[in-house]
């Protein structure tokens, strides 16, 4: 196929612009993104054995609320009723709950004894998963503009930056597509096996971007979008507020927890029912939330759809279970949010966008270092925008991942030393990442480089010896109820640790043995300059 040299060049520029202007806040996006694949799990797994209470038969669960709420007067404002095995049967917010992120809600965990008695325990709810979800959604850019992230809103014009870059990356592609596409060249150099590398991935990998770049666009932009349309709706709002509740009910006069059951069974035919959560009880706008999953189909969230209901008359006022009843754009909304958190294939379509998420970071990072390739002059002195543009690019990249990875090797000996575990995940990740931005541009790109991923190797070890240590010494209460059944978080700390093991002596060899010239390359100490300079003289 041929193209003009000109439109080839114009979408090359495009391509290479957009994707230079956005790769480092997407990068982070892509890398944490593809950790919220797994966020129940990982709250989970950093949760200690000792805040989660044993299930109890759901004939006890009416038993267990009426103890409870004998016992403690905020059940009566409400409460949470699990039905995940490796959670507490119920909860209540001590301190917190609603919607948002918080960081401070204290939950109070209860269950039956062997003779039916309350037992509970109050603690930290674990806000890792969270955390994590938050990074992706804003690349840890903090502020407001309006009820708005500022970081989401950044990110989502990066989004749409980046479905140019996908679009002009392809044409200016096509005259040697079906040629190099699996042409990956090593003896032809580092900077051609990277250009291959980011071809073929960028390729095979295309439905996928276009994909999360249009949700994450629509996701990002439709506060904006829907305010546009004030132009054309006028004072009509352009969604109906259901009118305040007059009625105020009585806690006695809930249903049984079987009606409940019952009712989500009618509603939610080839549904799992998750938990029920209610709250405002005490006013008269009662709500019952309700979580059901279908791991073969699209799911309007992440991980769940929802229903909501009146929790005394049972009378359904919302939901995103798909039936005729719904509205007729409900397929299609769910559409986008189920392609985006690729919740319609189990847990084997979570780890296919696991791995697809990984791969799209590694498409923002070889951007970056192809770009500062293609500009490396042959000359002693590389340009200084050069060498802050290398540096930045490993000290965001690495800065970023390390700051998670810390977080979660802290996590659980967080537990025993703090009760605020939540507020320490965000000093630990903002102080790994501005300390791994200031290394490199203190000490250079290629020092960074290596040292940062031997820090990341070794914190990633650090992560399964930790959970030895919780089997070895259970006194410490390192052991997570996740972690009975599943090491998929230290298989893959684990492996990640050999790659940056890996990763770091290749970078070494091309920093001491590579072009002296590149940016990439470590430059000798200048005492060392001046004794080779003075051993050139002495035996001249």
């Amino acid at each position: 196929m041929k193209i003009r040299g000109d439109i080839i060049r114009t979408y090359q520029s495009i391509h290479t612009w957009t994707g230079i202007i956005t790769g480092l806040v997407l990068f982070i996006g892509f890398y944490a993104g593809s950790l919220t694949m797994f966020k129940p799990a990982i709250e989970q797994w950093a949760t200690p054995t000792v805040q989660e209470l044993l299930q109890i038969p759901a004939i006890k669960l009416d038993q267990l609320i009426n103890e409870a709420a004998k016992q403690q007067e905020k059940v009566k404002q409400g409460f949470i009723i699990n039905f995940d095995e490796n959670s507490s049967p119920m909860m209540w917010y001590e301190k917190g709950g609603g919607r948002g992120l918080r960081l401070d809600d204290q939950l109070k965990h209860a269950t039956l004894n062997e003779y039916d008695q309350l037992v509970s325990y109050q603690g930290e709810k674990n806000m890792l998963g969270s955390l994590i979800d938050q990074l992706h959604r804003t690349a840890g850019i903090v502020g407001k503009v309006g009820h708005e992230d500022l970081g989401v809103l950044i990110l989502g014009i990066a989004a749409g930056l980046y479905f140019l870059a996908l679009i002009s990356g392809v044409i200016f592609l096509l005259p040697t597509l079906v040629k190099s596409l699996f042409a990956l060249r090593q003896n032809k150099g580092a900077s051609r096996f990277w250009l291959d590398s980011h071809n073929l991935i960028g390729v095979v990998s295309l439905p996928f971007h276009f994909i999360i770049a249009w949700t994450a666009v629509v996701f990002a932009l439709h506060d904006p979008f829907y305010g546009g349309l004030s132009v054309v709706y006028g004072d009509k709002p352009l969604f109906e507020r259901a009118a305040p509740g007059k009625t105020s009910y009585d806690f006695s006069s809930l249903p049984p927890m079987q009606q409940y059951i019952d009712k989500v069974a009618e509603l939610a035919p080839n549904h799992t029912l998750h938990l029920l959560d209610f709250s405002r009880l005490d006013t008269t706008s009662p709500s019952l939330a309700i979580e059901v999953k279908a791991n073969d189909q699209l799911m309007r969230g992440g991980y769940s759809d929802i229903i909501y209901m009146n929790p005394f008359t049972m009378e359904v006022e919302y939901s995103t279970v798909y039936n005729e009843h719904n509205s007729n754009y409900g397929p299609i909304v769910t559409s986008f949010f189920g392609l985006h958190f690729g919740n319609y294939a189990g847990n084997l379509g979570r780890w296919v966008y696991f791995i697809m998420g990984l791969l799209g970071a590694f498409l923002f990072y070889s951007g970056n270092l192809l770009w500062l390739e293609k500009r490396r002059k042959k000359q002693q002195q590389q340009s200084k925008s050069s060498k802050v543009m290398a540096a930045l690019t490993i000290g965001v990249c690495f800065g970023s991942i390390l700051g998670v990875v810390v977080s979660m090797l802290a996590s659980k000996w967080l537990y025993i030393y703090s009760t605020q575990t939540n507020i320490y995940y965000l000093y630990l990740y903002y102080v790994s990442f501005f300390a791994a931005i200031g290394y490199c541009l203190w000490r250079g790109a290629a020092r960074g480089a290596i040292h940062i991923q031997l820090c990341l190797a070794f914190a990633c070890l650090a992560i399964v010896a930790t959970t030895i240590a919780g089997y070895l010494l259970p006194h410490l209460e390192l052991a997570s109820t996740f972690q009975q059944k599943n090491y998929f978080v230290e298989l893959i700390a684990f492996v990640f640790a050999m790659l940056f093991f890996v990763s770091a002596k290749k970078t070494k060899k091309r920093a001491t043995q590579g072009d002296k010239h590149s940016v990439w390359a470590i430059a000798p100490d200048k005492a060392k300059q001046v004794n080779q300079a003075i051993e050139v003289n002495t035996t001249t």
